[in-house]
């Protein structure tokens, strides 16, 4: 098994190592990821910008390249120019510094990565571990292997990657969900700046809390760990089916 590894936190973060030592013990494991943090780049690519890609070894961990664009410019840039056109086995992404449960997986570099691996034929996943302080990856590193062997002997629909999410501690089990759909509640803090210039610093609102293991969201808070199948088809089938018959025209 091949596995082509990547995130969104950049090639020198602690969650990138933790999934490659987990992964090496069952496959040959390609690093390549962002030289810098990228986190919330959605599935940006670079286009006017040239890409730079330098071999690095974080603290002897492991051997990579570090790219200078964003995730899903990683997994392109290493299938088409690494890997010269052999797709691996399998592309993981992660394991991310704090979750990416529900809309998040439209904002998150991480989720992108996997969607683009998918979009290349490539069967692929995402997973995070949802805490922002103090993270323990052991748990979801030894996860992201498990999967990755299920994942090897058993196929996705074409178009389909999985958006894992793993509770902090011990979790209860794991559940496959929906992905929730409740928006992200911003809140916008005003602040001065030393130059008496007004300034907003963005922050979330968390949502309610629901009791519902079906969704990722609330099962994810309920400390199960959740695999989500992502479909990157976004057509609304049901609507086209009922405007296909539609009058509208412009004659």
């Amino acid at each position: 098994m091949h596995i082509l590894l990547t995130n969104d936190d950049g090639i020198y973060a602690e969650g990138i190592y933790a999934a490659y030592k987990e992964l090496s013990k069952i496959a040959q494991v390609t690093v390549v990821a962002p030289a810098t943090e990228q986190s919330s780049v959605g599935h940006g690519i670079t286009l006017f910008n040239p890409l730079f890609a330098q071999k690095v070894s974080p603290e002897k961990h492991f051997k990579g390249h570090a790219v200078s664009g964003k995730p899903a410019d990683c997994v392109k840039f290493a299938v088409s120019v690494l890997l010269k056109g052999k797709k691996p086995d399998l592309v993981i992404s992660g394991i991310n510094f704090g979750g990416n449960d529900g809309c998040s997986v439209f904002y998150s570099g991480t989720v992108a990565a996997a969607r683009e691996g998918t979009l290349m034929g490539i069967k692929s996943f995402a997973i995070s571990l949802n805490c922002f302080d103090d993270p323990e990856f052991s748990t979801s590193a030894k996860f992201t292997a498990k999967l990755a062997k299920w994942l090897y002997k058993n196929d996705l629909p074409a178009g389909t990657f999985l958006n894992v999410n793993v509770p902090p501690g011990k979790p209860k089990g794991v559940r496959f969900t929906r992905q929730g759909t409740e928006p992200i509640h911003e809140i916008f803090e005003k602040r001065k700046s030393p130059h008496d210039k007004h300034y907003y610093w963005m922050g979330a609102k968390l949502p309610v809390h629901k009791n519902d293991n079906n969704i990722d969201t609330y099962a994810l808070k309920n400390k199960y760990i959740t695999i989500t199948p992502i479909h990157s088809d976004l057509t609304d089938e049901a609507f086209l089916d009922k405007v296909k018959s539609s009058d509208l025209n412009f004659s």
